[in-house]
């Protein structure tokens, strides 16, 4: 018999476990120096590799044309990071009806949650989360006990649903918006196979009250969906918005470095070698780990967030990876 998904999104990745953690849970700024270090260390490591290569660095103005590339590179960086800022403002812009409509929306969809919950839903996220996710948890055992034990494939969904709802509302509560714990713990909850699941065992062969209570957990786990989705578009817009200052930041000491080495450095001027290594080649490496800052920034946050991107394309019911199914409901 095949098994119900991994509620865990780490689990239903394809990807290993030790892939996911860096590209998910890792400090961005580990994951930037992590990258910096592999540069200088891959610049070294090819210098011993290479047959002359201390020696290729007085040949041909090599140096030169390196740093005059990363100086390009770098303002093109930064007109990115410049333009990831607009599209982030685009977003916050608008005419006074435009900005009605989202205010109308939101208090709508407060209201369907409120009556969901029997009283006014939480303001902060990780609260709102944790009363919606509990909500869904109570709605589960509703159906457990309209169906009762005989039911193997209710009972199925109903121990996944709960199961999940609790470890995920633990996970959740005392998390701050803003950092990944929110976003990363809400993923957690696979609430399309669930919704599906349940839609699907919604069928005449069953009792009245059964499909009931299948309905009610149907539009509980409806209204998940978009609370997810709004939750990761705020932190999305604020990673970017962390991202370009970050960006911004690094550039500065990368536009020096690289400067300095076009105009003032002569390689030639750092003879001899440190713990058998070339002075020289060490120099350069280091200068072009600094010099590469904004790429590795860049590259460390985009990195999650086109992981999180990818892992939920979808809303509502849609399975869009085999991981994610089971053939057996």
């Amino acid at each position: 018999m095949t098994s119900e998904p991994a509620d865990r999104m780490r689990e239903r990745a394809d990807r290993s476990n030790i892939v996911m953690y860096v590209l998910l849970n890792v400090n961005r700024d580990l994951v930037s120096l992590g990258i910096l270090l592999l540069t200088f260390a891959g610049v070294v490591g090819a210098s011993l590799v290479i047959d002359g290569a201390a020696a290729a660095l007085v040949t041909d103005d090599p140096i030169e044309t390196a740093f005059q590339a990363f100086i390009g590179a770098t303002v093109t960086g930064v007109t990115l990071v410049l333009t990831l800022n607009q599209l982030v403002l685009s977003q916050e812009l608008g005419a006074v009806d435009d900005q009605y409509d989202r205010m109308e929306g939101a208090i709508d969809y407060r209201a369907d949650v409120g009556d969901l919950l029997g009283e006014t839903p939480p303001a902060e996220p990780s609260a709102f989360l944790c009363a919606l996710i509990e909500a869904i948890g109570d709605r589960a055992r509703a159906v457990e006990a309209a169906a009762g034990d005989d039911d193997e494939p209710v009972q199925r969904v109903v121990d996944s649903t709960v199961e999940n709802a609790d470890a995920v509302v633990e996970r959740l509560e005392g998390a701050d918006f803003g950092e990944f714990d929110v976003v990363r713990t809400s993923l957690d909850f696979n609430y399309s196979w669930k919704l599906y699941a349940a839609n699907r065992l919604d069928t005449d062969d069953r009792s009245e009250e059964t499909r009931a209570a299948l309905e009610d957990l149907s539009e509980a786990l409806g209204l998940y969906g978009p609370a997810r989705e709004h939750f990761k578009t705020l932190y999305f817009q604020s990673e970017l918005i962390t991202l370009s200052r970050t960006v911004l930041y690094v550039s500065i000491p990368s536009l020096v470095t690289s400067a300095t080495v076009v105009l003032l450095f002569d390689v030639e001027n750092y003879p001899g070698t440190v713990l058998g290594l070339d002075l020289g080649v060490l120099i350069v490496a280091a200068a072009t780990a600094v010099a590469v800052a904004p790429f590795a920034v860049l590259l460390s946050y985009v990195l999650r967030i086109a992981t999180i991107t990818r892992r939920t394309l979808a809303i509502g019911p849609f399975i869009l990876r085999s991981s994610d199914r089971d053939t057996q409901i």
